[in-house]
């Protein structure tokens, strides 16, 4: 999985006017977990994006006050009206130990049963994953190719490495279901017409 560097400062304040003077000043507050005891920390706003505006997930690398330390975002909090970024709290992880964390999942492929006039439902656009930090991945691959419709993708379908799901076997993360647009599938159409189309051929030739 991919990390991303946010460098910070440590903060002994962590008051209500300390707070709004970081973020009127571009910084934001942060609290890091996970350790013999929380850090309190700030850092420019703009480092931010790499790590909270993508589709993937990655760790973090925070290097505050010349130590570093290996994280995950556990939550984030933004402004209702401008969207800026309030506060963020971080889980310290080490290399050596299992971490859970949300994964964003892709789904990719061209399902049968929606070129049919499917509807694709996706149940999970998120999975919850366990592994090492190094094994994490930046997102679960779920192939839709082959369903039809009515079809389900269970877990166990989706693309395996070295981590494991914390969902039941029997979770749907997605299936297709039928819709008023819905006709005749459309690929077993092809082969019949392809059936007949030789079956004319070979009576010509017999002529």
């Amino acid at each position: 999985m991919k990390s991303i560097t946010i460098t910070g400062s440590k903060r002994e304040s962590v008051g209500k006017k300390a707070t709004q003077a970081l973020r009127n000043a571009g910084q934001v507050p942060c609290v890091l977990y996970g350790g013999d005891e929380p850090v309190h920390f700030n850092a420019p706003e703009i480092a931010f994006k790499d790590l909270v505006y993508t589709p993937d997930a990655h760790t973090a690398t925070l290097e505050l006050d010349g130590n570093t330390y290996m994280a995950i975002l556990q939550d984030i909090q933004f402004h209702p009206v401008t969207d800026r970024i309030l506060h963020v709290d971080f889980y310290q992880i080490f290399e050596g130990k299992e971490v859970t964390m949300t994964i964003p999942v892709h789904f990719e492929g061209n399902s049968r049963g929606v070129r049919n006039g499917g509807v694709l439902r996706k149940t999970y656009r998120t999975l919850r994953v366990k592994a090492l930090p190094k094994n994490l991945p930046d997102y679960v691959v779920a192939d839709i190719t082959k369903l039809k419709i009515g079809d389900k993708l269970y877990i166990t379908d989706v693309e395996q490495g070295e981590w494991k799901f914390l969902h039941p076997d029997n979770t749907v993360v997605c299936q297709v279901r039928t819709s008023r647009n819905v006709v005749e599938d459309l690929d077993d159409e092809d082969e019949d017409e392809e059936g007949t189309e030789a079956t004319e051929q070979a009576a010509d030739a017999a002529e």
